[in-house]
């Protein structure tokens, strides 16, 4: 009998944050630490793909061990998690911002919108913004805020509406302009320039390396996750994640607070 190959390890691992890789806590376990290292060690490039901005990243840096590097903004910049610097960004324009404004305010009354710089975010007065937030933003008029800085992302919110249904009404109207998604379960959509994601950055990184998408392994939960996970070889959807990704992904691993990422690195590295 002939001996079967052994499966070469993936030369990428890319993981969302936020219900994936964090626990809901917040916390990066000491198992999922273990397992990025084993990953590192192995040759494998730890890339964190995150809707986050770049100064929401500190900790995450500090609690992983300054590995890696991370896609932040769904894909507008990436951000060096070594020496906490950003290293290329993919700004929106202010021109189709200001379309895409127009647009949703005109079919969607009582939307609010907001503007991520990456250091701070500027927001328009009717847009809500959680206590702990507010030393990290400022209030101002959206057509100042979309010039004042290069735009990361445009933030959309509703009160009253679903993530899902908010998506799909503002897709209609302005989705031609832009890549709109969601990652939250209230009315909060985040806008980036059009082809902007995680996948196109990523995309970009690994062009960069020689790496192919066959050789990447990802994982994720949410629709800012979809066209990440299509795009990478082997991705795997979280347990609990959002139906979409759950019908879009065959693959499953356990949960954040279960330690899912840490699990299949654990059997593809040990």
């Amino acid at each position: 009998m002939t001996d079967r190959p052994t499966p070469r390890p993936p030369r990428l691992i890319v993981s969302d944050l936020d219900g994936t890789l964090l626990r809901s806590d917040g916390s990066v376990s000491a198992r999922t630490r273990s397992a990025l290292a084993m990953a590192e060690d192995a040759g494998a490039t730890v890339v964190f793909a995150t809707g986050r901005p770049p100064r929401w990243m500190r900790e995450v840096a500090q609690a992983t061990g300054h590995r890696g590097i991370a896609v932040c903004s769904n894909g507008a910049l990436v951000y060096d998690l070594h020496q906490e610097k950003i290293i290329e960004g993919f700004p929106l324009a202010p021109e189709i911002g200001r379309a895409v404004v127009e647009a949703i305010r005109t079919s969607i009354p009582g939307v609010s919108f907001g503007v991520e710089f990456g250091d701070r975010f500027g927001h328009e007065e009717t847009y809500l913004v959680a206590g702990d937030r507010l030393n990290e933003t400022f209030i101002g008029r959206i057509s100042e805020l979309l010039v004042a800085e290069p735009v990361l992302k445009l933030l959309v919110k509703h009160e009253s509406y679903e993530p899902d249904q908010l998506l799909a009404k503002a897709r209609e109207v302005a989705g031609d302009l832009v890549t709109m998604t969601h990652s939250s379960k209230i009315g909060l959509l985040e806008v980036s320039a059009q082809g902007i994601s995680k996948a196109s950055t990523l995309a970009t990184l690994c062009a960069e390396r020689g790496i192919d998408p066959s050789e990447v392994v990802a994982f994720g939960d949410m629709p800012n996750d979809l066209a990440m996970l299509a795009w990478a070889g082997t991705p795997y959807a979280v347990t609990g994640g959002h139906p979409d990704v759950l019908a879009a992904v065959e693959r499953r691993c356990p949960s954040n607070d279960d330690d899912g990422v840490a699990s299949v690195l654990e059997s593809l590295f040990r």
